[in-house]
């Protein structure tokens, strides 16, 4: 299973959806990726795939400063699970991996 790849995520949160792009790649065997949204570039942190359950953890700014824990499952080309933020109930997230070409190989 492989996660690599530029991900368009939408995250169903109390305010509303969220649309973010994360962007997974290998740097020297690790798995390592960046999120951006809202204005916002920011690394991932604690990036882990486990046959096809995929981990993470982020932080954001905007709408408000919040520590995010995700929690997906990666079928093909397309992810479902939940972000988490703190005590806050858990979000819906689905994604799609993007068909635009990787600048990275």
């Amino acid at each position: 299973m492989s996660a690599e790849g530029i991900w368009n995520l939408s995250i169903s949160t109390p305010i509303g959806k969220i649309k973010a792009v994360v962007d997974f790649r290998r740097q020297d065997g690790v798995l390592i990726g960046t999120a951006y949204g809202a204005g916002e570039e920011v690394p991932l942190q604690d990036v882990v795939l486990a046959g096809d359950r995929l981990t993470w953890k982020q932080s954001v700014t905007k709408p408000m400063r919040l520590n995010l824990a995700f929690d997906v499952a990666v079928d093909g080309d397309t992810l479902k699970g939940t972000s988490r933020a703190g005590r806050l109930p858990a979000s819906k997230v689905t994604g799609e991996r993007s068909a635009a070409p990787q600048h990275r190989r």
